[in-house]
């Protein structure tokens, strides 16, 4: 049975530093890849990559829709973790303003202050920057007719039991079940501490509670999803 990691990069959620540390331990056989949205579910070209590249060990995405994939005589560790939401927006927000890109969201970040790029996010249709992104991404593991949080709580449950779910703020704990789901293949496998693409936090206002609490409100289920895992998930 191959046994590959299928790590699920979620835009600012310390996915750079995940790759990293599979970059230092699997070289080049660690590989990444976009896809297009394809409807909301991309998980065939997923599984049809993952098949057509028999060296890899170590796959890593942005852009994965739908369920985690099913391939013959793979053994399949899928890796995600989850951030506050709150302090994800912002993290967005200060990386893409000093992001030399022609992006919309770039070009929108450098134009406006927060509280104006978070506005512009809100308005524009189908957007989900800014609004629950974590529960839209993990709802689209488990398709169904069923409300959105109820299936982005089915995908944690889901990846509680067959891969590495966590918290960023608790980086250190995720990357070491990682290592004990790996280490009957990889024993040689090993991680330290990392923090690669941060942005660091602005200071803060005065007048910023408010929209904070606004911010809360739009991203409600997220915190919802968020606040059910413990900081220190078991081993």
């Amino acid at each position: 049975m191959r046994t590959v990691v299928l790590h699920y990069h979620l835009f600012k959620n310390a996915g750079t530093s995940i790759d990293r540390i599979l970059q230092k331990n699997f070289g080049d056989k660690w590989v990444t890849r976009e896809f297009a949205a394809n409807g909301g579910d991309n998980s065939a070209e997923v599984a049809e990559w993952i098949a057509s590249t028999p060296e890899a060990i170590a796959y890593s995405s942005h852009t994965m829709l739908g369920p985690v994939p099913e391939v013959a005589g793979v053994e399949i560790i899928p890796v995600l973790l989850l951030r506050n939401p709150i302090d994800r927006i912002k993290s967005a927000y200060r990386f893409e303003r000093k992001q030399e890109a022609d992006t919309w969201g770039a070009q929108l970040a450098k134009e406006h202050d927060l509280e104006g790029y978070v506005r512009a996010r809100l308005a524009r249709p189908g957007d989900r920057q800014c609004r629950n992104f974590q529960t839209d991404r993990l709802a689209r593991m488990c398709p169904g007719d069923g409300p959105e949080l109820e299936r982005a709580l089915g995908a944690l449950e889901f990846l509680k039991t067959h891969g590495v779910l966590g918290r960023v703020e608790a980086f250190d704990d995720a990357m070491q079940r990682l290592s004990n789901c790996l280490k009957h293949r990889y024993p040689d496998f090993k991680w330290e501490s990392t923090r690669a693409n941060v942005t660091e936090k602005s200071k803060a206002h005065n007048d910023a509670v408010e929209f904070d609490e606004e911010l809360a409100r739009n991203n409600s289920e997220d915190l919802i999803l968020w606040n059910s895992l413990s900081p220190e998930m078991s081993r």
